[in-house]
């Protein structure tokens, strides 16, 4: 077992280095992990936690998230709208609002619950046919849906950048679209990209394999 609680202080402190103004939270990606390998990141302090899967993550955190209650649990898998309502019940922030479907059924699950949940709206920047998320141009449209319409509490933007080796000018361009949308938090950067996306003042990174190692 790799020592997680070592591995996720090294990366603390180098976010620090990198970006000393801003205010960084670490997801702890920790899909496919049982509990026993989270605990000591969660006895350590860490109160961030990122999952991909509705029917893993409830297995796993319904019972602890009663218990202790200062967990925030993010999704940052892709939600279908059908699952929306199960994701509500666990989950403190959505880092995957992608349609208007979802957008409508997340406000009408927060009408009947009494929950307010955190969003963030994911941007498929490149324009990849495989990946989910709204086109740059349609943003500004979606974001005021949600905001005016739907009532969400939307946080900042998401992206997963193409693999293509112009990470650091998606991530300029995401920083300087949350700007123009008035908006605080920033949601990217993952294991072996979130240098780039914190000196491109990313507030949340989601980052799973560098702290917990490879998955089997």
């Amino acid at each position: 077992m790799t020592n997680i609680v070592e591995s996720f202080s090294k990366i603390n402190s180098n976010i620090k280095k990198l970006n000393p103004k801003r205010l960084v939270n670490i997801i702890a990606v920790s899909k496919t992990f049982s509990l026993d390998y989270i605990m000591p990141l969660i006895d350590h302090g860490h109160i961030h936690f990122g999952e991909n899967k509705v029917q893993e993550a409830t297995a796993k955190w319904g019972s602890l998230k009663k218990e202790k209650k200062h967990l925030k649990l993010h999704m940052v898998g892709k939600l279908q709208s059908n699952k929306a309502k199960n994701a509500g019940e666990l989950f403190d922030y959505i880092h995957s609002l992608d349609t208007q479907k979802l957008a409508d059924v997340l406000s009408n699950y927060e009408l009947n619950s009494g929950k307010n949940l955190k969003y963030f709206i994911q941007v498929n920047i490149g324009n990849e046919l495989q990946k989910s998320g709204i086109p740059v141009s349609e943003i500004e449209n979606f974001y005021n849906y949600c905001i005016y319409e739907k009532k969400l509490d939307i946080q900042g933007l998401m992206v997963i950048p193409p693999n293509d080796n112009n990470t650091k000018k998606y991530f300029k361009t995401m920083n300087e679209l949350n700007i123009s949308l008035g908006l605080k938090e920033l949601s990217m950067g993952m294991s072996s990209d979130y240098e780039d996306a914190v000196v491109n003042n990313s507030t949340f990174v989601r980052i799973g394999s560098l702290i917990f190692g490879k998955r089997s």
